[in-house]
């Protein structure tokens, strides 16, 4: 028991992911009747203009009668994600060697350019003249 004589719910089993910013903890924990529930919390570090920084933290509690749906739809979810978009990750704050399009050059682009001004070009042969 803590000083207000509350129960602390213990942690019997975690793992930590950590992912950039984020981190996430997976907790088992006991409910006053002995049986388990697992919570899911995403703490976010955020940065304040003065260099200190907070966290900003997001918990859900899944049940075991929820467990079996959850696995599924879970599944679903993830699966659908990789055969739509595959497993590169593309978002540029994952990237630390991403450039702008405006800031690398791009062949097509180059050889577009010089195929425009080929292209309203007119070859005279000054012997004409």
């Amino acid at each position: 028991m803590n000083n207000n004589g509350m129960m602390e719910k213990e942690e019997i089993f975690s793992k930590v992911l950590r992912a950039g910013r984020r981190t996430y903890f997976f907790d088992v924990r006991a409910t006053k009747a002995e049986d388990y529930y697992l919570t899911i919390t995403e703490s976010k570090k955020f940065t304040n203009d003065d260099g200190s920084y907070h966290y900003k933290k997001h918990k859900i509690y899944i049940y075991k009668e929820d467990f079996s749906e959850f696995k599924e739809i879970l599944a679903e979810m993830t699966d659908f994600i990789i055969r739509e978009k595959g497993n590169e990750v593309i978002s540029e704050r994952h990237q630390k060697d991403f450039k702008k399009d405006y800031e690398k050059p791009t062949v097509e682009s180059s050889a577009t350019e010089e195929t425009k001004s080929t292209d309203n070009f007119t070859d005279i042969d000054f012997d004409d003249i």
